[in-house]
């Protein structure tokens, strides 16, 4: 309760007080009898008044009674006294503040929630010693960082609570206001800000260094979070530059996935990683084409309005560069979209320019007609060009003459450069061999489940198609769920080889294709001038053909004489681990929990 809803109270009590006697009983004996006397002192002076026998016992109840109410007046005031003066005063917030109690039931929901490995670098910066910085909190909705700033709550002493606020910003709210109520907090002794959402701030990125120069440097701890990742990189290197402690929480590793969610399993981390939300519900759900919609709505707010919001308000819109035209027209999220969707991540004139044709149907097709037990054809049961349009329309992407703006290959490169910022893409190198220097990147994407959930979008196509629909109900099952398949092994592979790249960063990570066959991944280590050859499939069985290419003595030449002796050969798959002709087996999920310890 405010301390200033206490202040009736001692009014009450005052007035009580005031019709009580006050003073002390004293006694004298005269010839062997007792007489009764109230004493009281008043302005240094002390009198005696004579009390008849038959009134003591209610004079001396009411000075005790005083005397009680006078012990809770005294414990009143000191309360009202110890509270910061806040709590006597109101002000007109400008933003929406949390204090004291308002603090302990925001934050009492995740009381019993893990926390996410990178939670420590916060905890040091609250807890630690003052640095005269800022601390920044930032990645796409839903990657934990309100449950963060709440479990620091949870942590808190009563003492460092009662120094603490939440400031919840709103679209209308101006650096300006937020000042006004930063000095109002300053003023009556918080020593602890946290200011959600603070990217919201149209005038955020050009006036932020408010927060380190003027109450960090006074010894405020300031932590600021906010889903517009690219407005805080735009900031550390501006206004907050040396000035800022960053920590970005949109990549979460398998491993994390598993430990503070509970969920175990790489098709589960297929389906639902990239969140801290146990169901997914940001991009997948289990009704019809809500993955599309969920999904369609997360990289909209997430990421497209990320990257429009932020660019629109840095320098005035001056670092929109050539996306400009885009981004004036509307079709700035219909390219995100395309290159979102598109497997490979090619961001090139061609994946933004071509007639649509989806890459996942493309692979799927191939796969069911290569199947050795039972082979379909899937281009002669669906109706391609129907199927394409369908997802064209869910995906919200433009056709070439559709386009008002005339898109190239430098639009491609700065749509990547911006994802890349936002930690939602990572290139893996492709090396070719035998052939010296042939090389080429591919884009690895870091969030599965929204990555998943488009592949469903295709799925749903599919059950739309008049043609599809004449095969019996087993032939499509079969079929779906090969293409289901067939889309977790590429995404499996992509895991493994952006996971491993971020967890040695002392090591080299590649794909190897050869004229025929590839390595899914190579790991090189210089300093040993040795390297891990991988192959990653999507079974749980132990299949020689699995490692075909592993034990072929031309293509080992070839990878010894770029990259150094090969000391182990693996395939990484969903089976129990086991070794066969010198190959080792690996389970997946053992694997990436595993990486860090093979720094």
């Amino acid at each position: 309760m405010d301390m200033t809803d206490k202040t009736p109270d001692i009014e009450e009590l005052e007035k009580e007080i005031a019709l009580l006697p006050a003073g002390s009983i004293t006694t004298k004996r005269v010839r062997g009898k007792e007489y009764y006397y109230h004493r009281i002192t008043q302005v240094g002076k002390r009198t005696e008044t004579y009390i008849e026998f038959d009134k003591v016992d209610a004079l001396r109840a009411g000075i005790e009674k005083r005397k009680e109410l006078e012990g809770k007046l005294k414990e009143l005031k000191r309360a009202v006294a110890d509270e910061p003066k806040r709590r006597q005063t109101t002000h007109d917030f400008k933003c929406y503040v949390r204090i004291g109690e308002q603090l302990v039931k925001m934050a009492a929901p995740v009381r019993k929630f893990r926390h996410r490995e990178c939670y420590q670098t916060l905890r040091d910066y609250i807890f630690g010693e003052q640095q005269d910085k800022v601390f920044i909190l930032y990645g796409l909705r839903r990657t934990g960082k309100t449950t963060m700033i709440r479990q620091i709550i949870l942590e808190m002493t009563p003492e460092q609570l009662d120094k603490a606020a939440f400031l919840q910003i709103r679209q209308a709210n101006t650096l300006s206001e937020v000042n006004a109520d930063l000095q109002y907090l300053e003023k009556h002794g918080y020593q602890y800000v946290f200011i959600d959402e603070v990217t919201l701030m149209k005038d955020f990125i050009e006036g932020a260094a408010l927060f380190s120069d003027i109450y960090a440097a006074s010894g405020m701890k300031i932590v600021l979070s906010g889903t517009d990742s690219l407005g805080f990189v735009f900031t550390e290197q501006d206004q907050l530059y040396d000035r800022c402690i960053m920590l970005h929480t949109t990549f979460i590793p398998y491993r994390e996935f598993e430990t503070v969610l509970g969920i175990r399993g790489i098709d589960e981390y297929i389906r639902y990683g990239g969140t801290m939300s146990i169901s997914g519900v940001n991009y997948n759900e289990t009704s019809t084409f809500a993955s599309k919609r969920s999904a369609d709505e997360y990289i909209n707010s997430a990421i497209a309005r990320n990257i429009q919001h932020s660019l629109k308000y840095y320098q005035d819109g001056g670092h929109f560069r050539l996306l400009y035209d885009l981004y004036a027209k509307g079709e700035l999220t219909s390219a995100i979209n395309r290159v979102v969707e598109d497997m490979n991540h090619r961001f090139t004139k061609e994946v933004l320019t071509r007639t649509f044709r989806s890459s996942d149907l493309s692979v799927a097709s191939r796969n069911l007609l290569k199947d050795r037990e039972q082979p379909i054809d899937l281009e002669n049961n669906i109706d391609r060009e129907k199927v394409e349009r369908s997802l064209k329309t869910m995906l919200d992407i433009l056709e070439k003459e559709e386009q008002r703006v005339e898109i190239d290959e430098a639009h491609g490169g700065q749509i990547k450069e911006y994802l890349s910022l936002l930690d939602l893409v990572t290139d893996i190198d492709q090396i070719y061999l035998p052939e010296p220097g042939g090389k080429t990147s591919r884009s690895v994407f870091s969030q599965p489940g929204m990555r998943y959930a488009l592949a469903e979008a295709l799925v749903n196509a599919l059950l739309l198609d008049e043609k599809f629909s004449y095969l019996d109900a087993s032939e499509r099952t079969i079929i779906l769920n090969r293409i289901l398949d067939t889309i977790r092994g590429f995404i499996m592979e992509e895991i493994v080889l952006l996971e491993t790249k971020l967890a040695l960063p002392r090591s080299e990570v590649y794909r190897v294709q050869f004229a025929v066959g590839e390595f899914d991944m190579v790991v090189y280590d210089p300093s040993s001038v040795s390297c891990h050859i991988y192959e990653i499939k999507h079974s749980k069985e132990l299949v020689p053909e699995q490692y075909r290419h592993l034990i072929d003595k031309q293509k080992c030449t070839a990878t010894e004489h770029r990259f150094g002796k090969i000391v182990g050969k693996y395939v990484i798959y969903r089976g129990d681990a086991a070794e066969s002709e010198g190959i080792r087996y690996l389970n997946v999920e053992n694997y990436l929990k595993n990486l860090l310890e093979n720094r």
